[in-house]
């Protein structure tokens, strides 16, 4: 590892040589790329140099306490500072392997999510709306930003399916893990003997595709627009704005109808189908490494159970990683930190062990 880190400072150098030639500075774009290429390597190298100056004590003070000349105080003195330095030393050692592992392409990227409710009816609808809220708190405690493009909700105010994006900084790397099946163990208002019910919904977590990413053909959409409509069928416009997008190659339907605008619809649809597409796309890509993804955090099959929350014991357990915690109501008002950091910790491990 050492070797590769004095590689790193050797291009690190380099770059910092570079930015400050005139000839570079005066080209736009090859100051913008070696800049963003200096700036990622900037932790990597300032952690080296803290690692050789860790190692450099150690050397210093193992001298110290091996030498018969010394006063035996100042021998003492030596050993313990060697077993301050050496934690430190494992510690910045553990941090630049980190920074070292491959970092996952989409992980700065803005997202799209698609809850759905599952099996138990009305239920699963309102636990759906649960999700979503408690998604919407993640992203107003972050700053992020919330758009709402569909919904569909059912006669008490569930979500029989609602989509809607993220867009801030580094959203992916927070929520990529949180696709699959959601499971609710609870009683619901509905019930009158007090019996605890059984209801799931479905996450999906799509990141953002650019246009040059996934190129669709208009010859391959199918496109209806209609008027939008809210439960129980009355009108939220009186003008045909939503739109229905078909993509008659994969069969992928999405319908966006929260904007007034027939044209922002649109948009906002060819958004998520590329989106779709992208991740499609992406899954046959890593087919060949499939059981190496599902060995870590899980595969992000929307299929594959993640994660109960159980509310009369206020438990959420996620399944993936054996992760209980019994904070259940601090969790669904966005408190999702306490889930996500174990979440990426475990990932960061397994890559660890295959790196």
């Amino acid at each position: 590892m050492l070797d590769k880190l004095a590689e790193i400072k050797e291009r690190f150098e380099e770059l910092s040589e570079k930015l400050g030639h005139p000839d570079v500075f005066k080209d736009k774009d090859q100051f913008r790329k070696l800049s963003q290429e200096h700036s990622s390597l900037q932790e990597i190298v300032d952690s080296y140099n803290q690692l050789l100056e860790f190692q450099k004590e150690l050397k210093s003070n193992q001298e110290l306490a091996d030498s018969s000349y010394e006063d035996p105080e100042i021998r003492e003195m030596a050993r313990h500072e060697i077993s301050i330095f050496k934690q430190k030393f494992e510690e910045k050692e553990k941090h630049i392997q980190l920074l070292l592992l491959p970092e996952d392409p989409n992980d700065s990227r803005n997202i799209i999510v698609e809850i759905r409710a599952g099996t138990g009816g009305d239920e699963a609808a309102l636990f759906a709306r649960d999700l979503f809220q408690m998604y919407a708190h993640f992203a107003e405690s972050r700053n992020w930003r919330l758009k709402l493009l569909n919904e569909s909700k059912n006669d008490l105010g569930g979500f029989k399916e609602i989509t809607f994006a993220i867009e801030g900084k580094d959203v992916f790397s927070h929520l990529k893990f949180e696709g699959g099946v959601h499971r609710v163990q609870r009683i619901p208002k509905t019930e009158t003997q007090g019996r605890i019910h059984t209801s799931a919904a479905t996450v999906a977590v799509l990141p953002e595709a650019k246009d040059i990413e996934v190129e669709i053909n208009p010859k391959d959409l199918r496109i209806d627009v209609y008027r939008s409509s809210g439960p129980g069928g009355q009108s939220v416009n009186t003008t045909d704005s939503a739109v229905r997008i078909t993509h008659i190659p994969s069969g992928m339907v999405v319908i966006c109808q929260n904007e007034k605008s027939q044209l922002k619809n649109k948009a906002e649809a060819l958004k998520v189908l590329r989106a779709r597409l992208y991740e499609k796309e992406i899954e046959e890509q890593q087919s060949e490494v499939a059981e190496q993804r599902r060995g870590m955090v899980g595969s992000g099959d929307r299929s594959e159970r993640i994660r109960t929350y159980n509310f009369p014991q206020g438990r959420l357990t996620d399944h993936r990683i054996n992760l209980t915690l019994y904070k259940l109501e601090d969790i669904l008002l966005g408190k999702l930190e306490q889930v996500i950091e174990p979440l990426l910790s475990h990932h960061q491990a397994e890559l660890l062990k295959t790196s």
